[in-house]
């Protein structure tokens, strides 16, 4: 049975008809700019036209609901987005809207909640009782789930772990919030870092080729070999996944992955080693649009 997902995203919208039984290949796929400038009306009109779009494109059995992965959440009580980097989404009754608009079933999850499923169903983690999925990009965000299905909690919020605490009192966020774990690994604190320590501003990736020549660099790198073991700790030790992928642009350094940050992970945990897979995710960019259509996979 095919599934229909949109990953809704501040600058476009992508749109995809999968089948599950092979991800690797959607059916049809495709992408509209979102104009979000345009504001929320706008928006929904344009989600309807990804969704017009596939249908055209697929014009046998068509899927009778549909997913959708957004930035920020659906608060349980009050049926409104919040915490959205696409200001117009707050506070608005998005998926009331889009079922009306559309004629359809919709489910909303949100954006790192989309990710953590895909690879937990159809990626890297495929087979793993429980899978803690991690986006570590702009911010830092997360998302549970257990047994192929999303852990949401009483606020809508598990998962949120950039925004715990690490260092009381430390830097201040774009939230007002002090110390909490995205202002120190997140990737444009890294290069905030990094432009600290030496005056030139350069990208986490070329930061990270430069470790054996630039003790910036160097350092850079340590503080992130640093405070992710100990930001991961809170996670294992509450949640104790069996497997974890580490998506977003910060999840492409190696440094992630190998024995020296499996033993600093150890170290910090309630348990004598580390035994839960580090894994890097298999769906790239496709990850958030193939969680988005496997929320209606039941």
């Amino acid at each position: 049975m095919h599934l229909i997902g949109i990953d809704l995203g501040g600058t476009k919208i992508e749109g995809a008809i999968i089948d599950p039984a092979s991800p690797a290949e959607p059916v049809h796929r495709l992408r509209h700019a979102t104009e979000s400038a345009r504001g929320y009306e706008h928006i929904i009109g344009r989600i309807a036209k990804v969704v017009d779009d596939l249908r055209a494109a697929h014009p046998g059995e068509f899927p009778q609901s549909l997913g959708i992965g957004t930035p920020g959440t659906l608060d349980p009580k009050t049926q409104l987005q919040r915490g959205s980097n696409t200001q117009c989404l707050n506070g608005r009754p998005l998926k009331a809207d889009l079922e009306a608009r559309l004629g359809m079933p919709v489910v909303i999850e949100n954006d790192a909640n989309c990710f953590a499923l895909a690879e937990a169903t159809l990626g890297a983690a495929r087979g793993y009782e429980t899978v803690f999925g991690i986006i570590m990009g702009t911010g830092c965000g997360g998302g549970y789930v257990v047994h192929n299905k999303v852990l949401h909690g009483c606020h809508g919020i598990a998962g949120e772990w950039g925004q715990l605490v690490i260092e009381p009192g430390g830097e201040v966020s774009g939230y007002g919030t002090r110390g909490i774990i995205e202002v120190y690994i997140a990737g444009p604190a890294l290069e905030a870092f990094y432009e600290k320590e030496s005056g030139a501003r350069r990208g986490l990736k070329e930061i990270a080729a430069r470790v054996d020549e630039d003790a910036a660099a160097a350092a850079t790198i340590e503080r992130l070999k640093d405070y992710f073991p100990r930001a991961l700790a809170f996670i294992v030790d509450t949640f104790d996944p069996h497997a974890v992928v580490i998506g977003g642009g910060v999840g492409n350094l190696d440094v992630l992955y190998g024995a020296e940050m499996r033993e600093r992970i150890g170290a910090r945990i309630f348990a004598p080693t580390f035994e839960a897979a580090l894994l890097k995710p298999q769906l790239g960019d496709s990850a958030g649009v193939f969680g988005a259509a496997m929320l209606t996979a039941d």
